[in-house]
């Protein structure tokens, strides 16, 4: 049975082969950074997103 969280040092060789190959390795640096940035970005807004819902529970509720 194969499972996903076994990755090994070969799998992970073969991985970067194949990067290499597709991307050429002068594009890999651009391509981890950009990568870095917007994983950035991604928690910024989640963590963004998670303040402006406690600052909208603080908030009592208009009803008419």
């Amino acid at each position: 049975m194969l499972t996903m969280g076994n990755i090994g040092t070969p799998e992970i060789l073969i991985i970067l082969g194949v990067l290499v190959l597709i991307f050429g390795s002068t594009q890999l640096p651009k391509l981890a950074r950009s990568i870095g940035q917007s994983q950035q970005e991604f928690k910024k807004g989640l963590k963004e997103g998670a303040q402006d819902e406690d600052e909208e529970e603080d908030k009592p509720s208009k009803s008419k």
